[in-house]
């Protein structure tokens, strides 16, 4: 493995979704350009950012990738299989391409490690917290780290709104809590993910209707939330197109159920001094920020009209002197992965460790 620099330079961040594959080339002055596949890597980069999703209680800070590693991170699979899986079959792909650098996990999970206990156990029997490791990890920790970095304020809620949704409470920088848990299945409707449901209702789908819990398991994942509850479509944007009452109806309980995450995470804070819209949806869609902001008002947010219709990420979407700001931030995942690779490669370099 090659000895490292002190500045280290360019790092190519990999970042598989459970819906997409992006590349991109992140300097030491954190610029960031896209890169269509792993052969038009440039031949300058130094090393590769991998960012996967499920650490798990293990892993809470970024780690070198060796074959313990990844035989621990696939055993984390079962409990992000739509994000994990992929992410280790890009890590796979990637190593094999790049033998001769580095390649440094950081994982979605490491940003959420500073919720206090309370807010991260559920009421379920101690053993299964325990022995099983039953407990809220949350998600889109770099998403939420880069939109924290952006408003440094006391109480800062932020909405990470695309393919995966969240909204996460963040106390000067640190996060306190989340509405994604156990799995990134958790919280509030997403695109074709159901979000918190009752329990009970998968407990009577496989008591009373014979599922098989493959069937059930695609279904929450694939044929729910916006697709489920319209019938038309996932996308946001295609609901917005539609006529059929179904659409706006899907738009409706989605803005209802962030509007209401929202609140939550203020109550952790004891108050609200910023709203951030990220993500897919919440940086693309006026539509959907202007139906939760609606319901926030008693919370002190004042969206202005025409600033929410034109805004492009990123800008402040709030009336002036509106008691919370509120603005749309464009997510710079990669940015963050970077810089975190970029820390542990150097701390091991300054051990002398270049193994």
């Amino acid at each position: 493995m090659a000895v490292l620099s002190h500045g280290i330079g360019k790092i190519l961040v990999v970042n598989a979704g459970s819906m997409s594959l992006k590349l991109s080339v992140v300097t030491d002055e954190d610029s960031s350009a896209r890169v269509e596949s792993l052969d038009q890597t440039p031949h300058d980069v130094r090393a590769v950012a991998h960012r996967v999703v499920q650490g798990g209680a293990r892993f809470r800070e970024p780690v070198v990738l060796d074959n313990t590693v990844l035989a621990e991170l696939q055993a984390l699979t079962e409990l992000a299989p739509l994000h994990n899986a992929p992410a280790l079959a890009a890590i796979d792909q990637a190593r094999r391409a790049l033998p001769d650098i580095p390649h440094v996990a950081v994982f979605d999970t490491a940003f959420h490690a500073t919720i206090p206990e309370d807010a991260a156990v559920d009421a379920v029997p101690a053993r299964w917290r325990e022995e099983w490791g039953i407990r809220r990890y949350g998600f889109h920790g770099l998403s939420v780290q880069w939109a924290a970095e952006r408003m440094p304020v006391p109480r800062l809620v932020v909405c990470h709104l695309g393919g995966g949704c969240s909204v996460t409470a963040v106390s000067d920088g640190r996060s306190v809590d989340t509405t994604m848990g156990f799995s990134p299945l958790d919280g509030i409707p997403m695109t074709t993910r159901s979000g918190a449901i009752d329990p009970e209702i998968v407990l009577h789908l496989l008591r009373k209707r014979r599922l098989g819990i493959e069937e059930l398991e695609h279904a929450l994942e694939h044929e729910s939330g916006l697709l489920g509850l319209s019938n038309v479509s996932g996308a946001v944007e295609d609901l917005e197109r539609s006529a059929d009452p179904a659409a706006r109806f899907a738009l409706a309980v989605f803005a209802r159920r962030v509007a209401g995450a929202v609140a939550s995470m203020a109550s952790s804070l004891g108050g609200l001094d910023a709203l951030v819209f990220t993500g897919g949806i919440g940086e693309n869609s006026s539509f959907v920020r202007a139906a939760v902001c609606d319901r926030l008002r008693f919370l002190g947010v004042h969206l202005d009209a025409d600033r929410n219709a034109q805004a492009q990420p990123d800008a402040q979407i709030a009336e002036t002197g509106s008691p919370v700001r509120a603005v749309v931030l464009h997510a710079q995942e990669d940015i963050v992965a970077a810089r975190a690779a970029r820390g542990v490669l150097l701390t091991r370099a300054h051990r002398g460790d270049t193994h």
